[in-house]
């Protein structure tokens, strides 16, 4: 969030990632690791403001936090895909110091609990990703290795700063790279300049080409960009999704998949010159949300997951083509605590259609149907 969104109640593998990437699969139709077809989920931000953390608190009965409990309406579609990426939008605290908003420092407890749910990595550049310093990315990232959950978009080092999150499913070398549009006038930590990676259209069409070369049959981009409670992707969203599904080399685009998060609402998902872009999956994780014009919205505690399916080339060096797309709508439940999906839950008889159709509505608003996009289960 940037400063002028007022949000919450209060406010608004184990690896690290300098580990070689994976080693290259067996040739197609070559045994065990011949290429097969993998399924990649991934949801919006991850936002604990300090409702949330009181209610871990009290799902943990008071003694440490737990936030499983929170995750467990969208466990079966995270855990049932072969990679599963969220967006861990804030920094983590130590020992009892944690707060909302403004300026946020979560339980690392929230690290076990998207293990628990099934995410492989987390995107962790974000404009809150600095508001501890120095010593907030350290925490974060320790909490991330600790749970076996591999992390993009920010470092301890140079190196890690500067590599991708490396992912294996199908036999795919999966490469996730994450930037962010700022951090909210924070400066980066004194000579750490590699802290938080800022998003910069020949940085990141570099960093895809860096990782296309050291293997990855699959580059994933995370973005958080964007502009706060609007529906509709911003001109800067769709010129620079333009750009980047418009980069290749060689004929093969260097980029496979954009995922968007930041906005706080879900936007639209498109299909540009060949590649899917998620504009913003909304929120996961939220306290009760106040947008810019003073008021509680709604809009800010609903999104999306997007699970998307990559089959393998036909021919060695061609592209994992996206042969499946689909989103699953969700909402974070503040009274309960409890995120949603609400696809199930209107299976189950909750009244929940209005919020479902809207959401649908502005999923499917940059025409993403006529490419094939559909609902999930």
């Amino acid at each position: 969030m940037i400063g002028s969104a007022l949000a919450g109640i209060t406010a608004c593998t184990a690896h690290t990632n300098g580990d070689a990437p994976p080693p290259a699969p067996s040739a197609a139709g070559g045994g065990r690791d011949a290429p097969r077809a993998f399924t990649l989920v991934a949801s919006g931000d991850v936002l604990p403001h300090s409702l949330i953390i009181d209610r871990a608190s009290a799902d943990a009965g008071g003694e440490g936090y737990d936030f499983v409990p929170m995750l467990k309406g969208v466990e079966p579609v995270v855990s049932e895909a072969d990679l599963a990426i969220c967006h861990m939008e804030t920094a983590y605290g130590e020992n009892g110091d944690y707060t909302g908003y403004p300026s946020f420092k979560s339980p690392p407890q929230i690290a076990h609990a998207l293990a628990a749910t099934g995410y492989d990595a987390c995107s962790t550049a974000s404009n809150h990703t600095l508001d501890d310093g120095a010593a907030g990315v350290r925490r974060t990232l320790g909490a991330l290795d600790k749970a076996g959950v591999k992390h993009a978009g920010s470092g301890r080092t140079a190196a890690e700063g500067k590599s991708p999150a490396w992912l294996r499913a199908g036999g795919a070398k999966v490469a996730q790279l994450a930037y962010t549009y700022g951090t909210n006038d924070r400066p980066m930590p004194p000579g750490r300049p590699w802290a938080v990676n800022l998003m910069e259209r020949e940085r990141i069409v570099a960093d895809a080409r860096a990782a296309r070369k050291a293997g990855a049959d699959v580059v994933v981009v995370s973005v958080h960009w964007g502009t706060e409670w609007q529906d509709a992707p911003d001109h800067l969203q769709l010129s620079l999704g333009e750009q980047l599904t418009a980069s290749s080399t060689q004929g093969r685009p260097d980029i496979d998949l954009i995922l968007g998060t930041h906005a706080h609402v879900p936007q639209a998902y498109e299909k540009v010159n060949g590649t899917w872009v998620v504009y913003g999956m909304g929120d996961q994780i939220a306290g009760d949300m106040i947008n810019d014009e003073g008021a509680n919205d709604p809009r800010g505690n609903q999104g999306t997951l997007g699970r998307f399916t990559f089959a393998p080339p036909a021919a060695t060096g061609g592209r994992w083509e996206v042969k499946k797309a689909e989103f699953i709508p969700q909402w974070f439940n503040t009274a309960t605590g409890r995120v949603t999906n609400l696809n199930a839950a209107l299976a189950g008889g909750a009244d929940v259609r209005a919020v479902r159709d809207r959401i649908r509505r502005v999923v499917l608003s940059r025409g993403a149907g006529k490419d094939g996009l559909v609902t999930g289960e």
